[in-house]
Parts: structure tokens; C-alpha cells; sequence
């Protein structure tokens, strides 16, 4: 008798970000994942967020339609198409049925730009109790995904989310905070953070919203 080929599911993935670890494809046509559990973990800690000035006034002036699942399927799908400045993806097909299911399920969600209707830029992540586990962001227009990063964090503080796990560090999540920590101080700040009873609202009080956006760069400043 033939051995039963093994299926990932949605369940088995939360499993594993619950131990820290997170699945990455060679390609977008691979078939395979590797999973990974870095030496040095990147995090972006929701009370030090740097708030740029140019990205101050973009959002002040409402240049995007800024929303939260109103298209998941078509933000990943966006997040895993090649662009000139990148040909090649992490996303393949395995993950982007995974992560469609995580939705479905209420344990995924995206943010998304709109400009003049068309989305523009988003990004998307895994939630487990107080832990937002981002993926991907892409972008089309200028400050897009930034746009959509501001509103994340927002709507994280507002939920009572306390960890924001950015998997790796690149000189864009620098620019906001974003820093390094070792491995095992990852996993432990992920272990209290997942037995946070937080709640990820999509459609917040708008007034809310702006208040926290506020804060962002009251308590932090603005920065350049």
C-alpha cells in the first residue's frame, strides 16, 4: 500500500508559528516549503514606531483609499507577482492556498491602498492572540505599502496586539523602527504574546483610528 502524499493545513501552519517558525518557498513555481526559525528575528515594536514626515503628509492628505480585508486573495496574489526590481518570489501556490484558508478562518488578514479605486498597495500577515505574524507588502504607487503599514500598527494598538514579528530586517522596516532581536528573546516575547486575548478590527471607529494614527507620531516624533 502506497503511503498517503502529506497535505499542510491551515492548522498545522498556526502550529508552527505558535514555535516560531514560518514557511518560505525557493520560488514562485516550487512545490516544496522550507521552514525557517532565523538566528536573529525582526520585530517592529508597536510603541516605537517611526512615523517619517513625507509619509506624514501623504497620509494627512488622504491620497489613499486605506482599507483592511476587503480583497485578502488579491493582495497575496499582488504580493507574489514578480516585478521588474524583484522576478523572483517566496510565495508559491502551496502558500497562497494556506494563507487564503488562515483567512477564511479569521486568522490572516491584509491591508490595502487604493488610489482613484485601484489597489495599489497592501500587505498581509498571520494574527495569533497578541501576535501579528507580516508576510508580505507590495506596492505600485509611491508610499502605498507605507500607507498600509501605518494602518496596521494602528490597528494592532487599537486591537491589543503586542507583537509584531516582521520575520527579517530590510532598510524600509528600518526606516520605522524595526530592529533585530536573538532568537531566544524571540520566542519568548512570542510565547506571552500568543495568550494575549487581542482582536483585529478591520473597520475600527474611524475617529479611533485617526486618534491612534495621532499617537503614532506623538509619542515617537516625527521623523525624517
Amino acid at each position: 500500500m502506497s503511503a498517503r502524499p502529506f497535505v499542510l493545513t491551515a492548522d498545522l501552519l498556526l502550529r508552527a508559528y505558535r514555535l516560531g517558525m514560518f514557511p518560505m518557498a525557493e520560488s514562485r513555481a516550487s512545490r516544496s516549503l522550507h521552514w525557517l526559525d532565523p538566528e536573529h528575528r525582526g520585530i517592529l515594536p508597536l510603541r516605537e514606531f517611526h512615523l517619517p514626515r513625507s509619509l506624514l503628509k501623504t497620509l494627512r492628505g488622504g491620497k489613499f483609499e486605506v482599507t483592511a480585508d476587503t480583497d485578502f486573495a488579491a493582495t497575496i496574489a499582488a504580493c507574489a507577482a514578480a516585478r521588474a526590481n524583484r522576478p523572483e518570489t517566496w510565495i508559491n501556490q502551496e502558500i497562497e492556498r494556506l494563507f487564503i484558508e488562515l483567512h477564511q478562518l479569521g486568522f490572516a488578514h491584509s491591508v490595502e491602498a487604493r488610489l482613484d479605486g485601484r489597489l495599489v498597495g497592501g500587505l498581509y500577515g498571520a494574527c495569533m492572540g497578541g501576535a501579528f505574524f507580516g508576510e508580505s507588502m507590495f506596492s505600485t504607487a509611491t508610499d502605498a505599502s507605507k500607507a498600509c503599514l501605518v494602518h496596521l500598527v494602528a490597528r494592532l494598538r487599537l486591537g491589543g496586539f503586542v507583537l509584531l514579528d516582521t520575520q527579517f530586517i530590510t532598510s524600509h522596516l528600518s526606516r520605522f523602527g524595526a530592529r533585530e532581536i536573538p532568537r531566544a528573546d524571540y520566542h519568548k516575547l512570542l510565547a506571552e504574546a500568543v495568550e494575549v486575548p487581542a482582536r483585529f478590527n478591520a473597520n475600527p471607529d474611524p475617529a479611533a483610528l485617526a486618534g491612534e494614527i495621532a499617537l503614532l507620531r506623538q509619542e515617537r516624533g516625527v521623523h525624517e
